[in-house]
């Protein structure tokens, strides 16, 4: 998957750090009251801070690891196809789509909201599957509950999410699918561990205007090149 790409998704996923947060702020709150039980809680530590560090850590870690895994999937789903299809307008349709979708994502981020909406309503379905499972790892006390409970919240509908595993379909393989999970996840990263430990001020800087535009804005033009160079392949034909 082209340099671009992986950036782009980063972005999205740093900068649509909001969404990222509503989605999963009760979790993350869920993981701070649990660590309210641990040692060095008990010890002293005021307000939950970074005695829940490794929770917090642990959980992310279990979320990521569901993206990569989707991500994977997507790619190999997306790569299988190509293959059993043996054939060049295949590949650009699914980079068309990548491209179409990478634009959405800019567009969210600059503040059209409901661009991805559809999207996340495709996974209501899995989620109402998923969800009653993590109710055995509540409340947290410990990272062998945060970790799974991860795992499962790495599946939440979320259009963000789903968004992004779009262009991994069209990454073409397991590999780079995984790869383009895992930049998104590491963008989301900061938002939803600071929301756990001290942060506002991060998710206030992200959340200015002129940023989420010029993100948008980044986004976006990632999008348009690669449509760009996909619709001049299609011109080819």
């Amino acid at each position: 998957m082209p340099e671009s790409g992986l950036l782009a998704l980063f972005l999205v996923g740093l900068l649509g750090g909001g969404h990222c947060v509503g989605m999963c702020g009760g979790i993350v709150g869920a993981l701070s009251l649990g660590g309210a039980a641990t040692p060095l809680r008990r010890a002293g530590a005021a307000g939950g801070g970074f005695s829940a560090l490794p929770l917090h850590l642990a959980y992310n870690a279990g979320r990521i690891a569901s993206y990569v895994l989707a991500g994977a999937l997507a790619g190999a789903l997306g790569g299988a196809s190509l293959v059993l299809a043996g054939q060049l307008p295949l590949r650009l349709v699914l980079s068309t789509l990548a491209n179409l979708m990478l634009i959405a994502l800019g567009a969210h981020l600059a503040g059209s909201s409901g661009v991805i909406a559809f999207v996340e309503r495709g996974g209501q379905r899995l989620w109402r599957f998923v969800s009653p499972l993590s109710g055995r790892f509540l409340p947290v006390r410990g990272v062998a509950q945060a970790f799974p409970l991860g795992l499962l919240w790495g599946w939440l509908p979320c259009g963000l999410v789903y968004s992004a595993l779009v262009t991994a379909l069209g990454s073409g393989s397991a590999l780079n699918g995984a790869l383009a999970m895992l930049s998104f996840g590491l963008g989301t990263l900061p938002n939803l561990l600071l929301a756990g430990l001290l942060a506002a001020r991060l998710r206030h800087w992200l959340a200015r205007r002129w940023l989420r535009l010029a993100a948008g804005l980044i986004v976006a033009g990632f999008g348009v090149h690669g449509l760009l160079g996909v619709l001049r392949l299609w011109l080819e034909l």
